[in-house]
């Protein structure tokens, strides 16, 4: 397996202002409240607001919480891997980025 096949994780527009509700989050994803609120707890995804009830995501938050399910349900992966995979794919794309600027000059 080479790491272009790990790379389609998701397609689609992510608009960054979108602000969705714990609940909204939750159906969009198809997931319990409970592991969203476990993924914040482990820092892969950070709310806006301090009470649950008023908690905001953006749109990259609906794709964290997406990946983050692929990854527990087609790999098995925990949640302190799952953060640290997140992490390390949003690195590799910051230097494909560059790549791709350093090699146009």
């Amino acid at each position: 397996m080479s790491s272009n096949d790990l790379l389609p994780i998701h397609t689609g527009t992510v608009i960054e202002d979108d602000n969705l509700t714990l609940e909204q989050l939750c159906h969009a994803c198809g997931v319990h409240a409970d592991w969203v609120i476990s993924l914040v707890e482990e820092s892969i995804i950070e709310p806006q607001g301090n009470e649950i009830q008023r908690w905001r995501f953006s749109g990259i938050s609906l794709v964290r919480v997406r990946s983050a399910l692929r990854l527990h349900r087609d790999l098995g992966v925990n949640l302190a891997g799952i953060a640290l995979a997140l992490d390390l794919m949003e690195e590799l794309d910051a230097l494909r980025e560059q790549l791709k600027i350093t090699q146009r000059d």
